[in-house]
């Protein structure tokens, strides 16, 4: 079964007063998913920007990906996204079992 990849790239920052993201991406990373198109002269790179739900540590609010088709085995559990349970959480508390004074080895 085939299935898109996200291939994380860089990140960026918001532009003040507009809608513009400044992003920053290594020159190797981008060469890895270059292409070229038709004529075969010119390498292109596709890669797409995403608002990210929270700022990460630096205030990046952009991360910039690449997708890529591949080959995924059908046997492989599909990852999950983390969302809440909906099963209510149960407070489990490990007992201890109480040994006789007798039962002791010393």
């Amino acid at each position: 079964m085939k299935t898109f990849v996200k291939n994380y790239i860089g990140k960026g920052k918001g532009v003040a007063g507009g809608q513009i993201a400044k992003v920053t991406c290594k020159l190797e990373d981008l060469e890895k998913f270059a292409y070229f198109y038709k004529d075969g002269n010119v390498a292109y790179v596709t890669f797409e920007v995403a608002k990210m739900k929270q700022p990460d540590n630096f205030g990046r609010e952009y991360t910039v990906y690449v997708n890529t088709e591949e080959e995924v085995d059908e046997s492989e559990p599909k990852r999950q996204d983390k969302k809440a349970s909906t099963q209510p959480a149960t407070n489990k508390k490990k007992t201890v079992a109480k040994v006789d004074q007798d039962e002791l080895p010393f």
